[in-house]
């Protein structure tokens, strides 16, 4: 049983991948770039803005110099649109139901610029469950560097080893495994293309709310 839980939000409570196309196509086209897929974008997102806005640059040919002017605009875009564009995905308000009747501290710790976070969270009637919200301008370091998980549970007043961290990627998992958190992962989120399964975790579940909170086999 945990003392505390921290969520992933892209593509573990919300998918925003319509969020994140609509956006950069709106600065591509500003920019007079080819557009991109979604398909690129789910394959891309995952560790902050910077390196998506870089990525996608590379992919359709643009020049880095275009960073700063990509950058201004893609924050401007986010903020206009900011979940308009994205759906909570299925069996996450009964998981953070059910997550929150066990009493425990909860942080929601993603990538994804603090504001913007809070702001999805909160548009989507989800901020209300979280104790905390920690996005990748809050701390020095980004997922799946163990900073941003090290510090959460800090600020919950909890030991990593009983804090359990619920996400969707390889980034999570190696963000959890660093910090010595248990990690949980989800199978329908965004994972660079890759099989989530693969990924060693303490459970891979297809809903949020078939976590089981207390595995230890019963005598």
């Amino acid at each position: 049983m945990p003392n505390a839980l921290i969520f992933d939000l892209d593509g573990t409570l919300i998918d925003t991948l319509g969020d994140f196309c609509e956006v950069l196509n709106r600065v591509l086209a500003e920019l007079a770039l080819p557009a991109v897929t979604r398909d690129f974008v789910e394959l891309t997102v995952g560790q902050g803005s910077e390196h998506l806005i870089r990525s996608t640059l590379a992919h359709v040919g643009g020049d880095a110099a275009l960073y700063e002017c990509a950058w201004a605009a893609y924050q401007a875009h986010y903020e206009a649109i900011n979940g308009e564009f994205s759906a909570i995905f299925p069996g996450v308000l009964e998981g953070l139901e059910k997550a929150k009747r066990l009493g425990l501290p909860l942080a929601c710790v993603t990538n994804k610029p603090a504001a913007f976070a809070k702001e999805l969270l909160h548009r989507k009637g989800l901020l209300g469950y979280f104790d905390q919200v920690f996005g990748g301008d809050s701390f020095a370091r980004k997922k799946p560097d163990p900073m941003p998980l090290l510090k959460t549970c800090e600020a919950m007043g909890t030991q990593a080893g009983e804090t359990w961290m619920i996400g969707d990627s390889s980034n999570d998992a190696k963000a959890a495994s660093a910090a010595g958190c248990p990690v949980v992962l989800v199978s329908y989120g965004y994972n660079h293309g890759e099989p989530i399964r693969a990924v060693p975790a303490l459970q891979h579940v297809d809903r949020l709310d078939h976590i089981n909170y207390d595995p230890a086999p019963r005598a």
